[in-house]
């Protein structure tokens, strides 16, 4: 199975995550896979566009949880630090990719994934696509702090802070998150419509215009804001809490589905 399909029509090379039976969970295989697929598109002449999307039920449930363990000799800070680089850079890719990108969501958009759909230059939801920030709930940080710089201060506190993976798209589309929400089934029409709005384009004129854009964020300082925030999350995933020391000794015991089990069940207790 390819772990990562890679597809070009009429311009638009369309980058579909194919893990589905692990709701796409981005994994180190498949970060591989899409670095690889990132620069086939960027190095080709005839892609104009670039759209990720995802098979099964949902895009992406985000980054696996189980991402092994140091090697021999090599502390737990040092393989996070490695580990949490690789994701950061693999998700800024989009964010630095001279060519257009467009994230295609359906189902669940969590985690990561949703870092990922942020940093597109646009993003189309189905309608029952569901979007969250898990983490602060097992104790990790968020690897690539754009939400504030995407959706504004106070809608970013409140998808982080309060670790909820049931923000509907309509919610995403209010808060500047997405650009549009449609049906499931017209998802894939309407991606490619715009994809091809954008491809019919002259190119030099998309990408630098693109460039221009993303330059005007980064002088207001959101690339020096996000290191800072990476090494904020090494602390906070280097640092063990009761909580993280349980979630972790289940999933490592048990599995991830077990430990997001005990978790949803410590949420439900706190809510009653």
């Amino acid at each position: 199975m390819t772990i990562v399909e890679y597809t070009v029509c009429d311009g638009v090379a369309e980058l579909r995550l194919n893990r589905p039976n692990k709701l796409n969970a981005i994994n180190g295989a498949m970060l591989d896979a899409l670095a690889a697929a990132l620069t086939q598109a960027e190095t080709d002449d005839a892609v104009k566009v670039i759209v990720i999307a995802g098979n099964g039920r949902a895009f992406s449930a985000g980054f696996d949880l189980d991402i092994g363990e140091p090697a021999d000799g090599q502390s737990r800070e040092a393989f996070l630090r490695t580990e949490l680089r690789r994701d950061f850079d693999l998700i800024m890719r989009f964010w630095d990719c001279p060519k257009p990108t467009i994230a295609s969501v359906h189902g669940y958009c969590l985690g990561s994934s949703m870092e990922i759909a942020a940093v597109c230059d646009l993003t189309i939801a189905a309608s029952d696509c569901r979007f969250g920030a898990p983490e602060v709930c097992y104790g990790s940080g968020i690897v690539c702090l754009v939400l504030p710089w995407i959706v504004g201060l106070k809608s970013a506190k409140e998808i982080l802070l309060t670790g909820a993976t049931d923000i509907s798209a309509a919610y995403a589309l209010r808060c500047g998150l997405i650009n549009r929400v449609v049906e499931a089934d017209a998802l894939a029409k309407e991606t490619a419509s715009l994809a091809k709005q954008i491809a019919l384009n002259d190119s030099l004129a998309v990408q630098l215009t693109k460039k221009a854009i993303n330059a005007s964020w980064e002088a207001a300082g959101m690339r020096d804001a996000l290191e800072a925030a990476l090494e904020v999350d090494i602390r906070i995933e280097s640092t063990e809490t009761p909580e993280s020391a349980a979630f972790n000794r289940i999933l490592e015991e048990q599995g991830p589905k077990a430990a997001l089990a005990w978790r949803a069940q410590r949420l439900g207790a706190a809510k009653d």
